[in-house]
């Protein structure tokens, strides 16, 4: 394996391990260092800041100050920012001082802890009450290493609040009096850190001013600073356009690991877009919901940008509003529920379905005439019960004056429905039961002759041959016409 590809290689190894996602093209961005890993950072046994801080004086810090001079005294053309990003030198000053920003930012993490780990010793108790590390520099300075801090002029450097606070405990703080080299490190650290805030607020001006004319639009929606670092991962505004929505949020992701002791976490799938102020301003829970949908809006942006249209970001603004919306309809609360009152009670007849269908059901499930006759009961006279000890049920007018228990055929309507079949069966039935009861119950079938004695024979047979002959030759009463028709047959 030759030694060019044994480089590759472990480049790609270092990448994976502290980088996120880079594409081809694209400028690996700057490490940011977390501010619990500058917490536990012991820098009080360090006399020279220098040793820890090395960024200042840099050629690389200087070189970059210089192009962002020149820049800012002859600025390129809009035709020249419309260039692709390997053909304009000032995309690559602008990716680079973005870069250099964020570890200026680091080391003023850095010489905040070192002044704090040497001005401890004379006053503790100002790391609680001043958090912020520019407000506590310029505190160290006014405060200085008099012996009676109480006679200080902090007006103008901390809050009314604040200032009472540290007054008060300045007169019972524990901390002793520096001596004169660790005095003139902190001051020196102090200076460090007062030149690297004013090179940090530099480059801020310099890279939001051209990147609201490289991107307007993709800078109104996650902001100048996110904006240069995602062209910088990204290779340019073009690869950026032509991403899709659902990779752009995964730009600049880190693969950070816990050292140590360290109880820094890094959120998975998360990278510059989750930097942005639009997603930082969102609620927890819903920020990794939304930086999918900010991922998918810069996509938009990006290809405005591209196409230079909309130049003076209006678009930008219109998907941010859009964005901002939608992060409320997420964010409100559930509506309330309201009781509901009842309805007015209404007196009148309720309404009834009609037609075919609903009488049909009405009168098959009617009062039976049975029914209504038991509910009937005769003045002045008592009902009969039917029934056993106090089981027992009234009559009512049931079999008043026929002495018949069966009721009435009722009204036709409200008859229970038969088929065809089951009405010649009922009709067969009923037939065979009249036909029945006209014989007599002593009728037999055997008859007694002189010559065969006994003989069987078929009483009802016979009586029916007999009805048959006479139906045929005398059932008809009627003359009949002899001659021909329309003669007269007068005698």
């Amino acid at each position: 394996m030759s030694e060019a590809e044994e480089d590759a290689e472990g480049e790609e190894a270092e990448a994976d391990e502290t980088g996120g996602l880079v594409l081809e093209g694209g400028m690996k961005p700057a490490d940011e260092l977390d501010a619990e890993d500058v917490q536990q950072m012991d820098l009080g046994g360090i006399e020279d800041v220098n040793s820890v801080a090395k960024l200042e004086g840099s050629k690389r810090m200087a070189d970059i100050l210089k192009e962002i001079e020149k820049y800012q005294a002859n600025p390129s053309t809009p035709e020249a920012m419309s260039l692709p990003a390997h053909l304009n030198p000032e995309y690559t000053l602008i990716v680079q001082a973005n870069n250099l920003s964020v570890d200026v930012d680091n080391e003023i993490l850095v010489v905040h802890k070192f002044i704090r780990d040497h001005y401890a010793a004379k006053f503790p108790e100002l790391e609680q009450l001043v958090p912020d590390p520019a407000q506590y520099v310029r505190a160290v300075r006014v405060l200085a290493n008099t012996e009676d801090p109480t006679k200080a002029d902090l007006a103008g450097v901390l809050p009314p609040a604040v200032v009472m606070s540290v007054l008060i405990t300045a007169t019972t703080t524990s901390g002793q009096t520096l001596t004169d080299a660790k005095w003139v490190a902190v001051e020196k650290a102090c200076d460090l850190a007062d030149k690297l805030e004013e090179a940090r607020k530099k480059i801020f001006m310099y890279v939001s001013s051209r990147m609201n004319v490289l991107a307007p639009n993709l800078s109104a929606i996650v902001g100048t600073t996110t904006a240069a670092k995602l062209l910088g991962v990204a290779g340019g505004l073009g690869p950026l356009a032509k991403m899709p929505s659902c990779n752009v949020h995964l730009l600049g992701a880190q693969k950070k690991m816990t050292l140590g002791f360290s109880s820094y976490t890094q959120r998975r799938h998360t990278g510059f877009v989750f930097q942005s102020d639009l997603i930082q301003q969102t609620p927890a829970e819903y920020q990794l919901k939304v930086q999918r949908t900010v991922g998918a809006k810069s996509v938009l942006a990006a290809r405005m940008d591209l196409e230079r249209t909309r130049r003076d970001g209006s678009y930008g603004e219109e998907l941010r509003e859009k964005i901002e919306k939608h992060i409320d309809r997420l964010a409100a609360p559930p509506p309330a529920k309201t009781t509901k009152a009842l309805p007015i009670p209404n007196d009148g007849p309720k309404k009834r379905r009609g037609g075919k269908r609903a009488r049909k059901a009405k009168e098959a499930y009617a009062q039976t005439e049975l029914r209504k006759l038991q509910n009937r009961m005769a003045f002045g006279e008592a009902e009969e019960e039917v029934g056993a000890f106090d089981q027992t049920k009234g009559l009512g007018m049931i079999g008043v004056g026929t002495g018949k228990v069966r009721a009435g055929m009722g009204e036709a309507k409200s008859r229970a429905k038969l088929s065809k079949a089951n009405k010649l069966r009922t009709a067969t039935l009923t037939r065979a039961a009249q036909g029945g009861s006209s014989t007599s119950g002593t009728a037999t079938s055997l008859t007694v002759t002189p010559v065969q004695g006994f003989e069987l024979t078929n009483s009802a047979a016979a009586a029916q041959r007999v009805k048959e002959a006479n139906e045929r030759w005398f059932a008809s009463g009627n003359f009949s016409f002899v001659g021909q028709k329309g003669t007269s047959s007068r005698v």
